[in-house]
């Protein structure tokens, strides 16, 4: 659709709603988690994945059958939301889906960089960005870290994974790399953000996005103990941290949960800053992130219906529901129990 012009966000949103009421409810990740892959993957077709599980049937079986549906269902809806689109809603949704550009440059590299084959590093690529199938395969051809980089040379990744290299060769850890290509998703997704009452629940969205990821990056790195200066790849465009007061959050942990803890979000996130201060685990604490920024998308969504919210909220909660039934693919497929998979869910 035209990148100029009149929006039409009525007619998107409408998309949307209908859309949303074809997502998988509570009871039905109760009832996959106690199938096997094989069972999930004939659920699947039962249900609006039937498109891409009886086109993808014959060459793929159990977990990979289900991933490879899910990814491609998933790239499906959302160039569908492209297609609706016009004007400036068009550009919103556009720069905004490139957050799939930067997941795959980082399931590409954590691939690299752990000796995955292209076949196994491919299967958890979400097609759905602006990259084409060209610059993916250049990506799922590279043998190095090194060559990832250099394959990101003139895309808006570009600079900051070229920036971050040196670092990433010196800690041997991959936070450098990953944090400079979420910085530089961000900083194009607010550059140029137009202002208007449309936009200034979706820039709200966007400011907690940030908080939520600066926080989970400080607290990945406090764990990894690499010495690694956290300023230098702190997202700006936030409201709970600066970037000069993040070396001393990362060297001092109790004060990076008090600082979330006194926030806007410490109601919400109170009982998984609890389980993080006494077991030290991200896990619990990420899960409680992604759960309270799905509910923020969706509270956003019902303050201006005639926005990009509610399709941000949709694209969450679409992203959610595919990662969900993967974790409950693989989960199956490698014996955990069902309250093991239970803990790996994000379900409002």
């Amino acid at each position: 659709m035209s990148t100029t012009g009149s929006s039409n966000p009525a007619y998107v949103n409408a998309r949307v709603r209908a859309r949303r009421g074809a997502l998988f409810e509570t009871d039905e990740y109760r009832k996959l988690v106690r199938m096997s892959p094989a069972e999930i993957a004939r659920y699947m077709e039962e249900s609006e994945y039937q498109k891409e599980i009886n086109e993808l049937g014959s060459r793929h079986s159990g977990v990979d059958l289900i991933e490879y549906a899910l990814n491609r269902n998933l790239a499906r809806h959302f160039d569908d939301l492209l297609r609706f689109s016009e004007g400036r809603l068009y550009d919103l949704i556009v720069r905004y889906l490139r957050k799939f550009d930067a997941w795959n440059i980082k399931t590409v590299i954590r691939g690299v960089y752990s000796g995955a084959s292209r076949e196994e590093i491919e299967a958890d690529l979400i097609r759905a960005g602006e990259f084409d199938d060209n610059k993916i395969d250049q990506l799922l051809e590279a043998n190095t870290v090194e060559d990832v980089v250099t394959v990101l040379e003139g895309t808006m990744f570009g600079e900051a994974a070229a920036a971050a290299f040196d670092d990433f060769e010196e800690s041997g850890v991959l936070v450098p790399l990953e944090n400079a290509i979420d910085r530089a998703f961000y900083e194009q997704l607010l550059k140029e953000l137009p202002s208007g009452e449309a936009v200034s629940k979706y820039r709200e969205f966007l400011e907690a996005e940030i908080d939520f990821r600066n926080a989970r990056n400080a607290l990945r790195l406090a764990r990894s103990g690499a010495d690694i200066d956290p300023s230098e790849y702190f997202i700006e465009g936030g409201t709970l941290f600066e970037a000069s007061e993040m070396s001393q959050l990362v060297q001092h942990t109790d004060e990076l949960i008090s600082r979330i803890r006194e926030s806007k979000y410490g109601e919400k996130l109170s009982e998984p800053l609890d389980e993080l201060e006494e077991a030290s685990s991200l896990i619990s604490f990420e899960h409680a992130l992604e759960s309270v920024l799905l509910k923020y998308s969706r509270t956003l969504g019902n303050y201006n219906p005639l926005s990009i919210s509610p399709v941000v909220a949709y694209i969450l909660m679409k992203e959610r529901e595919v990662a969900n039934i993967r974790a409950i693919a693989r989960g199956r497929e490698a014996g955990l129990s069902e309250a093991e998979i239970e803990q790996e869910l994000v379900i409002l």
